[in-house]
């Protein structure tokens, strides 16, 4: 069970293994939103492309259909990544070892929907993998096996996505063997340390100037390449993609420097490298500044 380019590494990994894989559960297609297009889940076209057996209700809960489905084929083991729906407590039960659930946090901490996005908002210096069994509550369950990762203060959310992904898929199959052959011992988590990775909004991504530029750098990196972290210019939303921390200094807000340098809180500065004009391709800053209006000594006022 999966939905995201997150979970096809690990789906890919399974299938070519030597066990079989009787059928892949994905959220359905939806409508693009700048059109009529039917947009596919990434697990979807991988199962599409390797004729796999997929199943992508709207929704489990009082789903007597997949109910019934799911307990007629008496699997041993549900595996799911991302898949983006709940797990009824009922359906729980109908394989024989369980439910095993791949997290990109080092749980208790970040349980929830957006936990790459937050350990890089929030400046960890780590994360990783947790392989639990699912319960009725939300990343709740016994923890297996947890794999750490340092992470670089360059990488962004989509990068350190691609490399727990890949690390996922590398140790699926040694967990799933210990967990058929009875071995796995699951730990209960620490339920007083756990934290919550809440869905990132797109308001969020606003940059608020006054604030210190690790901050503001964490927030760029960890909401790239979506939603983004932004700012508004006389009407006009930018989006910053990448940036660094600059050595100039002025009133929050206030461009310092011919290259979009922006003056934060802590008497530091913000570099933007790579920026995108609403409606317009990503650029690199050299290139952008020969067309903008953003010119030095403007001050971009946060709303």
């Amino acid at each position: 069970m999966g939905t995201p380019i997150f979970a096809v590494p690990i789906l890919r990994s399974l299938y070519e293994s030597e066990y079989t894989i009787p059928v892949v559960y994905t959220k359905p297609a939806k409508k693009s939103h700048r059109g009529q297009k039917i947009v596919k889940s990434a697990i979807q076209n991988f199962c599409d492309s390797m004729n796999i057996k997929l199943r992508t209700p709207q929704k489990l809960k009082n789903n007597k259909l997949e109910y019934e489905f799911l307990k007629k084929i008496n699997a041993d083991l549900a595996v799911v990544v991302a898949y983006g729906q709940i797990i009824p407590k009922e359906y729980l039960k109908l394989t024989k070892k369980g439910f095993l659930n791949i997290h990109a946090s080092i749980l208790p901490k970040w349980r929830g929907a957006a936990p790459i996005q937050r350990s890089i908002m929030n400046l960890d210096n780590e994360t990783g993998l947790s392989i639990m069994k699912i319960n009725e509550i939300l990343d709740s369950g016994p923890v297996c096996n947890v794999y750490k990762m340092n992470i670089d203060k360059k990488t962004n959310a989509k990068e350190l996505s691609d490399k727990l992904s890949l690390l996922a898929a590398g140790k699926i199959l040694e967990n799933v063997d210990e967990v058929i052959a009875g071995k796995s011992r699951f730990i209960d988590q620490d339920h007083l340390k756990a934290t919550y990775a809440k869905k990132v909004e797109k308001k969020e991504g606003q940059i608020d100037w006054s604030e210190k530029a690790e901050k503001i750098i964490g927030k760029i990196n960890g909401l790239s390449p979506f939603p983004g972290a932004f700012f508004v210019y006389e009407g006009q939303r930018y989006k910053v993609h990448k940036a660094e921390i600059g050595n100039l200094s002025g009133k929050f807000g206030e461009v310092i420097s011919e290259k979009l340098e922006i003056a934060c809180g802590n008497n530091q500065s913000i570099k933007i490298l790579e920026i995108q004009k609403e409606g317009k391709k990503p650029q690199p800053i050299n290139e952008f500044i020969l067309g903008s209006k953003i010119e030095k000594g403007s001050v971009i006022s946060y709303e």
